[in-house]
């Protein structure tokens, strides 16, 4: 059994996870369709987990009690190794802890465990973010899944769409500069669907910052479906690599990057959940293959 990655398996499809970063990295069919991005060449990631920050901070920057901690964007999880706490037919289970080297950039005590479960041929992938500490845990955290984009060769992207649980008639937000601008945008998406194409993202992610829906459809007219909900998260971002690029993110997110003016104590930053001292924190989302 190797340390670095382990596959579950559910009802006709497995999914592989890596000790690093607790990314998945597969997402497959019994016949051999897979619906995550490879890290190719266009971006050299999978399925990142964002913690314990979600965008960046202004100058990539921490402030808390007088002093400063480097913080590189989206934090520093997806770069870590979890450890293995179960691995099974069906489900696995990671840890990560504070540690001398992560309280150079984050001096709070936590504990985050991330568990992936196949149910017939749904992926629900949890978090679990505990408080060890004396002191307010001050946190975001957010799932970066890439899929494929078209998920069947052959299939145009603009026949691609997303389908929304509800109507979304509220503003987008959008960043500059990685930091999110002051005043919300028109959006995009008509009622509750989003025609996508790759110009979409000339200006970098689309940000629901108060998304009506818990759940998404991702569709061509042909071909599988996958749909992504989730519980406990209270904003969505979408984004493909500006330019254009095979792949497109679905992201559940608790938190979002500093806005352009923000460079205060971190735990005065908009977005951040606040977990008491001996309190933890559940979120989840989960991935349908339709």
């Amino acid at each position: 059994m190797s340390e670095d990655q382990h596959t579950i398996h559910g009802d006709g499809v497995t999914a592989t996870v890596l000790a690093h970063g607790a990314e998945l990295c597969s997402l497959k069919t019994a016949a051999g369709l897979e619906f995550v991005w490879g890290a190719g060449p266009a971006w050299k990631r999978h399925a990142p987990l964002l913690f314990p920050i979600v965008g960046k901070l202004k100058n990539d920057t921490l402030h808390h009690r007088g002093k400063s901690y480097p913080m590189t964007q989206h934090g520093f999880a997806r770069d870590s190794r979890f450890e293995w706490l179960d691995r099974g037919r069906s489900t696995c289970r990671l840890v990560l802890t504070d540690n001398a080297e992560s309280r150079t950039r984050y001096p709070f005590a936590f504990r985050l465990t991330v568990t992936y479960t196949l149910d017939g041929a749904d992926l629900d992938v949890s978090f679990d973010i505990a408080n060890p500490g004396r002191e307010l845990l001050p946190a975001s955290i957010g799932g970066h899944p890439a899929f494929n984009w078209p998920l069947l060769p052959g299939v145009s992207k603009e026949s691609y769409r997303l389908s929304f649980s509800r109507n979304e008639p509220a503003p987008i937000r959008r960043l500059k500069d990685g930091l999110l601008r002051p005043q919300p945008e028109p959006s995009p998406i008509r009622g509750g669907e989003l025609a996508l194409s790759e110009t979409l993202f000339d200006d970098d992610a689309i940000i629901l910052d108060k998304p009506a829906s818990t759940s998404v459809r991702y569709a061509a007219t042909e071909g599988p479906s996958l749909e992504i909900s989730w519980n406990a998260f209270r904003e969505l971002g979408i984004w493909s690599k500006p330019g254009g690029a095979p792949f497109l993110c679905i992201e559940p997110w608790r938190g979002f990057a500093s806005p352009q003016g923000f460079d205060g104590e971190f735990a005065g930053k908009p977005g951040l959940m606040h977990i008491k001292p001996g309190e933890t924190e559940r979120l989840s989302y989960r991935i349908s293959v339709r």
